[in-house]
């Protein structure tokens, strides 16, 4: 009987790449798992994810990265509150005649 190969469209990126290499390797050790061949290393390998630590290992990983991502907006945040209070000291500086003057001064 002739084995069938699945075709895969080529990635464009090299992270489509790596995610096309990963989900072959995993169907792989899901066929060996079913079948009854898989290695001991794919065997602990696939324990290891569904232990109790290696879940609270990955909620760690998802929340830091969430406070990653809210630090970075947070900053963003700054800058742009930075940039209306100096618009706005600089149209208060307008309004009251001061611009233009190098110290300020009435």
């Amino acid at each position: 009987m002739a084995k069938a190969v699945r075709k895969v469209r080529a990635a464009l990126t090299p992270e489509a790449r790596e995610n096309q290499l990963i989900s072959l390797a995993v169907d792989l050790a899901e066929k060996q798992l079913i079948e009854g061949t898989a290695s001991s290393q794919v065997i602990s390998h696939f324990l290891k994810l569904g232990s109790m630590r290696a879940q609270v290992e990955k909620e760690l990983l998802e929340k830091q990265r969430d406070l990653a991502a809210a630090k970075a907006e947070s900053i963003k945040s700054e800058a742009r509150m930075e940039e209306l209070y100096l618009n706005a000291v600089n149209a208060m500086k307008r309004y009251s005649g001061q611009e233009g003057r190098p110290d300020g001064e009435n």
